[in-house]
């Protein structure tokens, strides 16, 4: 029986790969929204505490090259358990940091391992899961992630009730890395549960699971793939740049924003909380939203959402009102971000060559990476240079052009209906 046809229940990949990335996306929710605080009571300025915080995007996109080749090595399963344990080891350096340079540095690991543990996931289930369940266990995959974005800030919000320590939130990725690495190790081999991997022959010769073979085109030749698909990545490439961007400035600016106001740490981490289970609510919506009427009707709106939201913090720091405006901006934002839940997946699997889309993907996904690292820098630089209210403002006015981009280029390369023009 083929891996196509064979039994399949999306179920049987709960305890494999769903419950492993709830864990470790609760764990990185609880802490992602409070590390500007943690590296502002360490002593960092706003522009610094900006710029550690970049630092977890900055090591996804470096984790990015080598990634595919840890997977293609020691296997998916393998991938994500050593991503779990650098992950520890990288928490356990933030959690003793005397300084914001060394949070920095234990920030950075996390991105790196971050992007390991992703692709991990995701060749898992290119290996293990038919082709007929794929896109549902992976739209699946996507809202779990956002699930633990919203659950980890309010055990974040919790504990900080009760220790009154910021850093005691860092305890909660270590907790959730172990049990995702403790359950994956007990888990029987994936073979006895899922059956043979669908196999697939590398370049060379040797035969590698699916996931692996995925793994490693994608990260094998990455800057050569990019200049052969030069003409639609410095197009529609750079609107996804700027997808990343904005919804990684807003993780960033936020915080910054809520510390900068006098907002307490445990109402930070409650608001934040709040504001990602709208983001969360909207993800299947978006999905339908695409399949339904076409990407540019979600690309679109949550973009113009983005940046008019960050162009709409900028000019409230000083009002007497700037709490509440805060919380109603942070809840704009994720809805205009809950929107486009899916969009720079779903475009980059629209875009990539049917025959081997493998290197295609790994090239899209690093110019959204890109983004997302450029501009927490961004950020940093312009809260350093002048204001946190300037960076707002900067980011909504990018974010307004990625609109235009992806308006203008969404129809040419992924029309309505039929295959992207050339």
């Amino acid at each position: 029986m083929s891996n196509a046809e064979r039994p399949f229940s999306l179920r049987s990949v709960a305890l494999a790969a769903f419950l492993p990335t709830l864990l470790f996306s609760i764990g990185e929710g609880a802490i992602i929204p409070l590390i500007p605080i943690v590296a502002n009571n360490l002593g960092a300025s706003l522009a610094v505490a900006g710029f550690i915080a970049a630092m977890v995007m900055v090591g996804e996109l470096v984790g990015d090259i080598p990634a595919g080749w840890v997977v293609s090595r020691i296997g998916e399963r393998n991938s994500m358990i050593w991503a779990s344990m650098l992950t520890i080891i990288a928490v356990l350096i933030c959690v003793a940091a005397p300084n914001p340079l060394v949070l920095g540095v234990g920030i950075f690991l996390v991105g790196i391992a971050t992007a390991v543990f992703a692709l991990a996931r995701h060749a898992f289930m290119t290996s293990y899961v038919p082709i007929a369940y794929r896109a549902r266990a992976l739209s699946t995959l996507g809202g779990i992630f956002r699930a633990g974005w919203f659950i980890g800030p309010f055990i974040s919000a919790g504990l900080i009730h009760l220790t009154g320590s910021t850093v005691a939130v860092f305890w909660v990725f270590i907790v959730c890395c172990l049990a995702a690495a403790g359950m994956l190790l007990l888990l029987p081999d994936p073979v006895s549960t899922f059956g043979p991997p669908e196999a697939a022959v590398a370049a060379d010769g040797s035969v590698h699971t699916a996931g692996e073979e995925l793994a490693a085109q994608e990260s094998t030749g990455l800057f050569r793939t990019i200049w052969n698909n030069r003409g639609v990545l410095a197009r529609l490439g750079t609107g996804a740049g700027l997808v990343g961007g904005m919804r990684a400035s807003r993780t960033v600016i936020l915080p910054l924003w809520a510390v900068s106001i006098g907002i307490s740490e445990p109402d930070i981490a409650l608001i934040i909380g709040i504001a990602g289970g709208i983001d969360f609510a909207l993800f299947y919506v978006s999905g339908q939203v695409m399949d339904r009427f076409g990407r540019i009707w979600t690309a679109l709106p949550s973009m113009i959402g983005l940046g008019v939201g960050h162009i709409m913090l900028a000019f409230t720091h000083d009002l007497p009102s700037n709490v509440e405006w805060f919380i109603g901006v942070a809840m704009f934002l994720s809805l205009a971000n809950g929107i486009g839940s899916g969009i720079l997946m779903t475009l980059g699997a629209d875009l990539a060559p049917k025959a081997r889309p493998a290197p295609f993907l790994g090239a899209w996904r690093f110019t959204g990476d890109f983004g997302s690292a450029a501009a927490p820098l961004a950020v940093a630089g312009l809260t350093a240079v002048a204001s946190l209210s300037l960076a707002s403002a900067v980011m909504g006015v990018f974010g307004l052009f990625g609109a235009v981009l992806l308006g203008r280029y969404i129809p040419r390369y992924v029309p309505r209906r039929g295959r992207p023009s050339a």
